[in-house]
């Protein structure tokens, strides 16, 4: 992976965004594993989230009410 200096400041804090959104997803009942892979499997869900303003609490929270 790029060194963290390499990456440019929007896709820093989208990551950082995503790591929240993960914290949310495990306090809700998934295991670190799962929320991982449950985020990289909708990154394209999370990141549209993530720059329509959604806070991470409310993307994790959007993201379990999904059918």
């Amino acid at each position: 992976m790029a060194k963290k200096e390499d990456i440019d400041p929007d896709t820093l804090a989208l990551i950082e965004w995503c790591t929240e959104v993960e914290g949310f997803l495990v306090a809700a009942g998934a295991t670190l594993r799962e929320a991982q892979g449950y985020i990289e499997e909708q990154a394209e869900w999370f990141t549209d989230q993530f720059y329509e303003g959604l806070t991470p609490q409310e993307a994790a929270k959007a993201s379990l009410n999904e059918p």
